[in-house]
């Protein structure tokens, strides 16, 4: 016990504390509305400079509280599975992962001389294999899990977002904390990145629909009419202002919607006077998709989800395992099923690449940099937290890495654009 408690002290725990939530406000900031571009270079800047001259145990503690202090919100869904025994299991479990990922980092470095015994300061080669560790973290999926980037800290920032750019404010810090020279830090001047202050005109002729339809509801068949009704209404109001293309959030008919003929055909009824794209579930025979429908031109497109949720989706869990999880988590639901190519569609003359909700945080659905990507979510099962921020911080950062104009229509949380990584309200 003893040694137990040497390990974990309050010294070295107070301190990873402190650099975890310097390396989490940039969130909690454009949650409460309070971000500015100083504010989170700054704090980023100084989380990185004292994590990089910690020893293992503090890179620990500063994984653990990093990983609560981001992804607390991933617990929330288990209150809509009446779980809530989970919730501090399932908080542990992701701190612990956080934390043990850290540690092993510093841990390597540590085996090359953490310090130098003459001066007592790091040596350069455990600075260069932690500041490694941290260029390399966002390469890093758990189970297909890739929300945690490091230079996500600076992506409202005057900091650039670009690998090459976080490469060089390690170098800055590790030549600085090594030099004991501050003067090294002038080199994070070479990363910067003006602020995104002006966009290319919209087009006012595209309708995001926000919709605010709580779980539990969503799933109520007996409030399906009133919804589905209300779906159409919002419809019928677009052609009545003159709109050519109206998007809906995912899965607002939380149905196969393939199989219902009359919605097909109200949906093809007024397709003949705007696009429509929709969330809805798919059903091909088999196994059930997360869909997006396209309705344009008296077509009917299908563009199924390519990545899906880990877990909450499909268990990405060896198949014995699997089963025994979906058994008694899930009521013995079967696992949806991702599509093999990611789909791009054209309304109007214009490309658009499908993204539905967490796909579209992944890098995967920018190959080829499209110009132009819609995405539809459901952010119903993690409202209210901080989800929605991270989620529209990580579209910002994909949008200004591949130049991509994202359009973005969400039930349970705000609809917006994103040009050039900035956000716009519509």
């Amino acid at each position: 016990m003893s040694k137990i408690r040497r390990y974990f002290s309050t010294f070295e725990l107070t301190r990873g504390f402190f650099i975890a939530l310097l390396s989490s406000l940039f969130i909690y900031m454009e949650y409460w509305d309070l971000s500015t571009p100083v504010l989170s270079t700054f704090f980023g800047l100084t989380a990185l400079y004292l994590l990089l001259q910690e020893d293992k145990k503090t890179w620990f503690f500063s994984g653990f509280f990093i990983g609560f202090f981001w992804f607390w919100w991933i617990v929330v869904s288990f209150g809509h599975y009446n779980m809530l025994w989970a919730i501090p299991i399932g908080l542990l479990v992701i701190s612990f992962s956080y934390g043990i990922l850290f540690w092993f980092m510093a841990y390597v470095g540590s085996v090359y001389r953490p310090k130098d015994p003459m001066v007592g300061k790091p040596t350069l080669q455990a600075l260069l294999i932690k500041a490694t560790g941290l260029l390399l973290l966002s390469y890093l999926h758990p189970f297909g899990f890739d929300w945690f980037k490091p230079e996500l800290m600076f992506v409202n920032s005057y900091i650039g977002i670009e690998k090459w750019q976080f490469a060089i404010i390690l170098t800055a810090m590790v030549l600085s904390i090594w030099k004991r020279q501050f003067l090294y830090l002038f080199l994070v001047l070479f990363a910067y990145q003006p602020v995104t202050t002006s966009t290319q005109p919209l087009s006012n002729t595209i309708q995001l629909t926000t919709l605010n339809t709580p779980v539990e509801d969503k799933w109520n068949k007996d409030l399906h009419t009133k919804q589905f009704d209300e779906i159409f209404n919002s419809v019928d109001k677009a052609i009545e202002d003159n709109k050519t293309l109206i998007i809906l959030p995912e899965s607002v008919f939380p149905i196969f919607l393939n199989y219902d003929k009359t919605l097909i055909a109200k949906f093809k009824e007024r397709a003949k006077h705007i696009s429509i794209v929709v969330g809805g579930l798919y059903w091909d025979g088999k196994t059930p998709h997360n869909s997006t429908y396209i309705f344009t031109n008296g077509k009917i497109t299908i563009a199924n989800k390519v990545l899906l949720v880990p877990f909450g989706e499909s268990n990405p869990l060896p198949d014995f395992l699997s089963d025994w999880v979906n058994k008694v988590f899930y009521d013995g639901a079967v696992d949806y099923k991702a599509s093999e190519n990611v789909i791009d569609y054209t309304i109007d003359g214009i490309t658009y690449r499908n993204a539905i909700c967490f796909e579209a945080t992944s890098e995967k659905l920018y190959e080829g940099k499209p110009e132009n990507m819609i995405v539809l979510s459901n952010n119903g099962w993690f409202t209210p937290s901080t989800e929605p921020t991270l989620q529209r911080l990580l579209l910002q950062y994909y949008s200004k890495k591949y130049g991509t104009t994202i359009y973005h229509s969400v039930n349970m949380s705000e609809s917006y654009v994103i040009q050039s990584g900035k956000v716009i309200i519509q």
